[in-house]
């Protein structure tokens, strides 16, 4: 079978079949083999000195840990082989950030070399600057830091007063300012800094190094959590950068800025997943190790209920991320082999699926917070202790909320890029959305539905909940029009509909395509997870919905479409307290996340 080319966010008014996404069970022996280095990586060399790394009483442990990260080449997955990496794959490179994404502040501080750090320089760097700059970022020898945040200036990044001022003889550019939360400032030897010049209403960016001088930096941050991390403000006072060192073109910094947080988004997901899978693994076993009333705790129901759950959010988000990246490696692909040179392609491919790489940031990291509280509690007293593994990762997992653009904004995002798109003709969301409307006006079809087809039931619950997000955003676009974005609540409910949306079918999908390779009954405990992540999901379509219904509507329109969401959100009755006791059964068997 051939795969149908997707746009960005056509999810939302198409159907997608299962041969056409990418499930992590496809993982070639390879990818796991890079998979289990990483694994091994931070057995040895991360987790026996977790401590150690948080007290920051060693502030050669972090440079030293990036030097043999560096050796392995863990620091060049996604760098092309010519500048020293390993040139994988958008999908590989996902594979690892998810493996390390368990590995604490080491994972942050690996994250915002190889992303934010690196990647500016790859993709918007000339010749010159990545033959000189590249090759060190992959190896070690050079770590990066990212310079984007002041401290009047967060979630409207365009907005900052970094000066850039031209030298008199026009060699160099003076560069004075302040930046603030810098994640490994106090050890990095290349800085991406955005500034403007004259009067510009754009950022510009460029290419700094520490030893240009007029740097100065205040002492690490004191931080909640990530206490590894080197996180400092840092000073520019007159840092005299070469004019050769400006990063693309003048007034490009914001287009920079924003493309490579598509990057850092989707990947800051996926490496939640990769921390909620060790939060699964550690509190399946502390289950069945504690004892209560003479029986492991992992025998009583309302543990059970956690673990499941657990897995269940863990499952379903991993199955949306890899479904995205796979969709990021074609549209790449596809834009290669029309003559697009690749530092190009990789960021035309990742634009294209930003809205997904929003969605995906903001449910990663929600579902790492579901995680870690829980594995607080299944720890119970021993959860709220600084000598149990939970302190640690639930006090790590709050600060993916703020990174990479808040999930308030991401919301926002989704639904402001969705409509952009609709605008712009490059998605026909209209079409859909007046079918939508005439069918509320029509008598409802009561004839009985085939079920011949393989979960046909939870297609029709999918095909019916995109309706639902269809008919409330089209009240809401009818009754704010431009002024939508100021009604940043309904907003937040819309993007919450289409991130639920996204995610259980990407979980359909990803357990169909699995049936059908190995049948129904090796994939039984999936499908309850399946089942039991769509019904969730539907009920918070439901209260989602009805909040922006109420928002939005009054009268008879409102009665009309809430007998719509009525309509729209229809469950078959599902046994949701058997089916969690069966996936946290083959977890408890199993003594870890099995899936």
């Amino acid at each position: 079978m051939t795969k149908k080319a997707i746009k960005g966010g056509e999810f939302l008014i198409r159907e997608t079949e299962a041969h056409e996404v990418f499930t992590p069970e496809e993982f070639t022996e390879e990818q796991k083999m890079i998979a289990q280095t990483c694994r091994d990586f931070l057995d040895t060399e991360v987790y026996p000195h977790l401590d150690e790394i948080d007290s920051m009483k060693n502030p050669d442990i972090m440079p030293n840990l990036m030097d043999k990260a560096g050796e392995l080449g863990l620091l060049g997955t996604s760098v092309p082989e010519e500048f020293g990496g390993f040139g994988m794959d958008f999908n590989t490179t996902m594979l690892v950030s998810e493996v390390i994404g368990g590995g604490h502040s080491f994972a942050v501080a690996l994250s915002a070399h190889t992303g934010i750090g690196t990647l500016p320089i790859l993709y918007y760097g000339n010749e010159e600057q990545k033959q000189k700059y590249v090759p060190k970022l992959a190896s070690g020898e050079y770590k990066a830091a990212y310079c984007l945040t002041e401290p009047d200036s967060g979630s409207d990044a365009n907005s900052g007063k970094t000066k850039a001022v031209l030298s008199g003889d026009g060699k160099h550019y003076l560069v004075t300012g302040q930046k603030m939360w810098i994640t490994n400032g106090g050890f990095a030897d290349i800085f991406i800094v955005f500034a403007k010049i004259e009067d510009d209403k754009n950022l510009t960016a460029f290419i700094i190094e520490k030893s240009f001088g007029g740097i100065t930096m205040n002492e690490e941050e004191k931080k909640m959590g990530i206490k590894g991390s080197s996180t400092r403000q840092i000073f520019f006072n007159d840092c005299k950068v070469p004019v050769e060192n400006m990063l693309s073109d003048r007034q490009n910094g914001f287009k920079i800025a924003v493309n490579i947080l598509n990057v850092g988004r989707i990947k800051l997901g996926v490496a939640a997943i990769g921390a909620s899978k060790m939060i699964a693994n550690k509190s399946t076993e502390y289950a069945n190790e504690r004892k209560q009333f003479g029986t492991p705790i992992a025998n009583f129901g309302a543990i059970k209920h956690k673990l499941a759950n657990i897995a269940v959010k863990t499952f379903a988000s991993e199955s949306g991320h890899y479904r995205a990246s796979q969709n990021i490696d074609d549209a790449y692909n596809a834009f290669v082999a029309e003559g697009i040179n690749p530092g190009e392609a990789r960021l035309k491919s990742l634009y294209e699926f930003s809205i997904e790489c929003a969605i995906l940031k903001v449910h990663g990291s929600e579902v790492l917070d579901y995680c870690a509280d829980e594995g607080v509690q299944i720890y119970g007293g021993m959860g709220f202790s600084a000598e149990g593994p939970m302190d640690r990762a639930y006090r790590d997992a709050r600060i993916n909320r703020i990174f990479e653009g808040t999930n308030e904004i991401n919301r926002m995002l989704c639904i402001d890029m969705l409509l952009k798109r609709a605008m712009k003709g490059e998605l026909d969301l209209m079409g859909p959305a007046m079918a939508v409307q005439q069918e509320l006006m029509s008598i409802p079809d009561f004839g009985a539905d085939d079920d011949s087809t393989l979960f046909a039931k939870e297609k029709k619950v999918l095909r019916n909940l995109k309706k639902a997000g269809l008919m409330v955003s089209g009240a809401a676009v009818q009754k704010y029009m431009d002024k939508l974005s100021t009604e940043q609540e309904v907003l937040m409910n819309l993007a919450d509909m289409l991130i639920e949306g996204y995610i259980a079918e990407s979980t359909l999908l990803r357990v169909e395509k699995m049936v059908t390779a190995k049948g129904e009954d090796a994939c039984a405990i999936e499908i309850d997870m399946m089942k039991i992540y769509m019904n969730e999901a539907t009920e918070k379509c439901v209260l989602a919905a009805k909040e922006a219904i109420y928002a939005i509507s009054e009268g008879d329109t409102q009665r009309m479409m809430l007998m719509g969401l009525k309509r729209f959100t229809k469950t078959e009755p599902f046994n949701l307290k058997d089916a969690r006791r069966r996936v946290a059964d083959h977890m408890i068997k199993e003594n870890k996340y099995p899936f």
